[in-house]
């Protein structure tokens, strides 16, 4: 990063250039899908993510956010596991706040369909 722009990006590289990960938050607009058809499988055989972002990245078109607080590999079942555990004892997990909780019947303004936040039964 460079005064919060990104300009350059790394998959799993063996000396980082930086403290800053890709956590793997990605939105992208529908042209990613035609961006995917053009890849080719790196050396590990597979298509990389990064290659999608790197495209978009070469036409000014990546932005990023930094996130606050803490993140963890979750790529095997040993770090999946601590991750978890971590998640668990920190509450990390947890989704409190009057923005994010509807009381039980609320209306579902805006939504496709009008519905209340009920539990199904």
């Amino acid at each position: 990063l460079d005064r919060g722009r990104v300009v350059s990006i790394e998959e799993k590289p063996r000396r980082p250039k930086s403290d800053y990960a890709v956590t793997g938050l990605y939105l992208y607009d529908a042209r990613v899908f035609d961006v995917i058809r053009t890849l080719k499988p790196s050396t590990r055989g597979e298509l990389e993510i990064t290659d999608v972002n790197n495209w978009y990245l070469a036409r000014g078109e990546l932005w990023c956010e930094v996130l606050e607080g803490w993140w963890s590999d979750a790529g095997t079942f040993a770090s999946l596991h601590r991750a978890g555990n971590l998640v668990a004892r920190t509450g990390a997990n947890r989704v409190d706040g009057p923005a994010t909780r509807l009381p039980p019947g609320a209306p579902a303004r805006g939504s496709r369909r009008p519905r209340t936040a009920r539990k199904p039964r």
